[in-house]
């Protein structure tokens, strides 16, 4: 909401360096909503980021074979599928309600995983954890976009964004002391989880939107939520399919190109390169802060010079950096890749995740969101089981991912068909080219 009365109080951000601050004064309630979305999506961002980060540990625990290591990640990703029916409840249920469950969900599973015994264990546990988790993060997003001023939408889709990288920080952080602490890497999860549940406790505190307490009085006129659940997917690929298709076919594309080079990052410093747990805590913490300050910044500039352009040039920077990084070549120029890419991929997540839900009506935002969610953790995931057959053929990592890396160009077209939704109302953007009203 922009219009700010004038006896409303101002938010500080005192828990934020200033140069990461909002250009623009907006109300303290905004600054709540950050606050307690964002920093859960910090501990999210730290559990579902363990198993990238420590798989050489746990393959050796759980006896996993090595060309089975993209393929766990595809099972983990199915937990996408079970999103796609939680998440959308929001859209008639409300963001707060929803937020509760998922965060608790999240938070038992995880302390679990910590516990398992087999491989079959982990993997079962690691997907109901996801399941929750997949639906926390997107409606984070929803109500950032719903409660922010439409000024600082994207500083403030990318300062999420950020605080999800820094959860991956925080896991290398943790990951240095993996040889000493405790059980290992099953620590990892058990203090990630736990931190979760600390954070519910305080979620409690968070209101409802302004926008869905407006649409939850036109839901009252409708009767039954069930016959309004059934009916939103199939209503926004009827009033939405122009932005829709090109919102799903970036988002597919990007994640496809670039899912084996995310998940298979630490495992090629240690394995190829040979980093030890140590100098791969100092380049995650060290090029991750860097990375996370440049996350920042990229949603600055897509309030100031539109979101289409910052996230052309994010995606371009990472395609290039990862196929950099993955080539073998200039060892010693490996840090810097690695900075630039994440920073890429980091960044254009955050701002995909924003467009999908302010390119939609309330009505529809929490299942849009879904739709992005599902999508680019399937073709992910997809990618990440073919990379088994091509680490097969090849036998090793680096080859088959820069296979992938080739699709880049095609997500870069797609995006061009994006509508541009940076400093606009939410009402004004759901208007748009498909020939619907904004609702």
């Amino acid at each position: 909401m922009t219009d700010i009365p004038p006896t409303e109080r101002m938010a500080r951000f005192l828990w934020l360096p200033p140069g990461a601050r909002p250009k623009y004064a907006i109300p303290q309630r905004q600054e709540l909503f950050l606050l307690l979305v964002g920093t859960t999506l910090l501990f999210s961002g730290y559990d579902t980021n363990v198993f990238g980060i420590a798989l050489p540990q746990i393959q050796k625990g759980l006896h996993i074979p090595e060309d089975a290591a993209g393929l766990t990640v595809t099972y983990f990703r199915m937990a996408a599928l079970v999103a796609l029916m939680i998440a959308p409840l929001a859209d008639i249920f409300g963001r707060r309600r929803l937020l509760l469950i998922t965060v608790f969900g999240e938070a038992i599973f995880t302390v679990a995983s910590g516990f398992t015994q087999t491989y079959p264990q982990f993997v079962w546990l690691q997907i109901l954890a996801r399941v929750f988790g997949y639906s926390e993060e997107l409606l984070c997003y929803v109500v950032i976009a719903e409660e922010m001023d439409a000024r600082v939408r994207g500083w403030a889709s990318g300062t999420l964004g950020a605080l999800g990288a820094t959860g991956a920080g925080v896991a290398a952080l943790i990951f240095a002391l993996v040889n000493v602490l405790p059980f290992g890497w099953r620590s990892m999860y058990v203090i990630g989880g736990s931190a979760l549940f600390v954070l519910a406790y305080y979620r409690r505190k968070l209101p409802e939107t302004e926008r869905f307490e407006i649409h939850r009085k036109e839901l009252a006129k409708i009767g039954s939520k069930s016959a309004a659940a059934a009916r939103t997917v199939g209503l926004l690929f009827q009033e939405y399919p122009g932005r829709l298709a090109a919102m799903l076919l970036s988002v597919g594309v990007f994640f496809f190109a670039i899912g084996p080079a995310i998940v298979l990052m630490s495992k090629y410093l240690q394995q190829t390169l040979h980093y030890t747990p140590g100098r791969v805590t100092i380049l995650f913490v060290g090029g991750g802060l860097i990375s996370v300050i440049g996350n920042i910044i990229a949603g600055r500039l897509s309030d100031r010079i539109g979101r289409k352009r910052v996230l052309l040039a994010c995606a371009t920077i990472c395609g290039l950096a990862f196929a950099f990084l993955y080539s073998g070549r200039e060892v010693e120029w490996v840090p810097v890749a690695w900075i630039l890419a994440v920073f890429g991929y980091f960044s254009c997540d955050t701002i995909m995740a924003g467009y999908a839900v302010e390119m939609f009506p309330t009505a529809y935002r929490a299942t849009a969101g879904t739709l992005r969610y599902v999508v680019a953790t399937l073709t992910g995931a997809v990618a990440l089981a073919i990379e088994g057959v091509f680490y097969d053929h090849f036998n090793a990592h680096a080859p088959a991912i820069l296979i992938f890396l080739a699709a880049m160009p095609l997500a870069l077209i797609a995006i061009l068909f994006l509508p541009e939704t940076s400093q606009k109302k939410l009402e004004e953007i759901s208007h748009g080219e498909d020939g619907v009203e904004a609702k």
